[in-house]
């Protein structure tokens, strides 16, 4: 599947920014839909991998950890992971527009040979009956307040701020390491390539997260 950021980043012809704003929303909402609820079924596919699994394990012998994430596909949850702060949503949830009661629907999803919603059609709320939205963060919205409220709360006192495969160019998310490094934390960059983190962090670790992150974690794991 396209990525937002990556070449030939199209969807049925078209930029995927196009099905990832408000205003795409409103002009067709069941051509979103059927871009999101293709991305469920891909996901319906993948597991966590190592590093998912390895942050797991540092929460485990960190009481103060947590886990600041762009993701909106659940995996970090699914591997295990329970102080997660989604500052983008979460792509398993539906909003209503109207009421705004919120439904998660992974399990649902998993427990059906079709799920509901791969029809195409947009969903509407089962309590007031008003047209559904996908739980993402879209281009040209705020984030949460209180996840970002959350993020910057952990940044803040943190020791050490690990920043892993991000691109470090979507704000405000972006910003959130250089305020950990302004309150005196370690900042330890993880990433294929450099960014433009890279020149301001403590440390930066080029390779794939699935490989540097386990050999990270079991040294910071007590004997």
């Amino acid at each position: 599947m396209s990525t937002f950021r990556g070449a030939g980043g199209l969807w049925e012809g078209s930029p995927v920014q196009e099905v990832a704003h408000p205003e795409g929303f409103a002009r067709d909402p069941d051509r979103v839909w059927r871009f999101y609820n293709a991305r469920r079924l891909n996901l319906l596919k993948c597991d966590p991998n190592p590093a998912h699994h390895a942050l797991v394990r540092l929460e485990r012998c960190r009481p103060r950890f947590s886990l600041i994430t762009q993701n909106v596909d659940g995996l970090h949850r699914r591997a295990g992971s329970r102080k997660v702060i989604e500052l983008h949503g979460n792509i398993w949830l539906n909003v209503c527009m109207q009421c705004a009661s919120v439904e998660h629907v992974e399990a649902r999803w998993r427990a059906s040979v079709r799920p509901p919603e791969e029809s195409g059609t947009s969903p509407h709320c089962g309590a007031c009956g008003a047209l559904l939205r996908p739980g993402v963060v879209w281009f040209g919205e705020h984030l949460p307040a209180d996840a970002l409220k959350e993020a910057d709360r952990a940044v803040r006192s943190c020791d050490v701020m690990l920043v892993i495969g991000t691109s470090s160019v979507v704000y405000p998310a972006a910003a959130l390491a250089q305020v950990a490094s302004e309150c005196g934390a370690f900042v330890i960059e993880i990433n294929l390539e450099r960014t433009p983190l890279s020149a301001a962090a403590d440390a930066v670790l080029i390779g794939k997260a699935g490989e540097i992150l386990p050999e990270l974690v079991k040294r910071a794991e007590p004997a």
